[in-house]
């Protein structure tokens, strides 16, 4: 997506979410003001009630990626053309079925998680 790196989380408490398609971590807030720089479709900060729709407080260890293309953990994980930024390693909630129609719809790749 791009190479301007994303927020990194202002906080590592009980606020946290990743956003179930690009597995990004950062805090509701951080949502709400910037949305998520690899799903900028979802217009996280436009409609706030989306921010709940598409993340998620469940998931699974955290990454930081400095430089996804080059770090093997990145292509590991499918993250390897996401912004640098701090990323979950497993989600195990799908993302809406609206919404999955709509990433069809923006040409964007999502992946149903491994566990459910």
């Amino acid at each position: 997506m791009g190479s301007a790196p994303a927020q990194i989380p202002t906080s590592f408490g009980h606020e946290l979410r990743a956003c179930l398609r690009c597995r990004l971590v950062k805090t509701y807030d951080q949502f709400r003001d910037a949305g998520c720089e690899n799903c900028p479709f979802f217009k996280m900060e436009e409609d706030h009630e989306r921010i709940v729709e598409v993340t998620t407080p469940n998931f699974n260890g955290i990454i930081s990626v400095m430089d996804p293309s080059r770090s093997w953990a990145a292509r590991w994980l499918r993250i390897g053309k996401f912004a640098p930024g701090c990323y979950t390693l497993a989600v195990s909630e799908p993302l809406p079925e609206e919404m999955q129609i709509l990433c069809q719809e923006e040409h964007v790749q999502y992946v149903l998680p491994k566990r459910m």
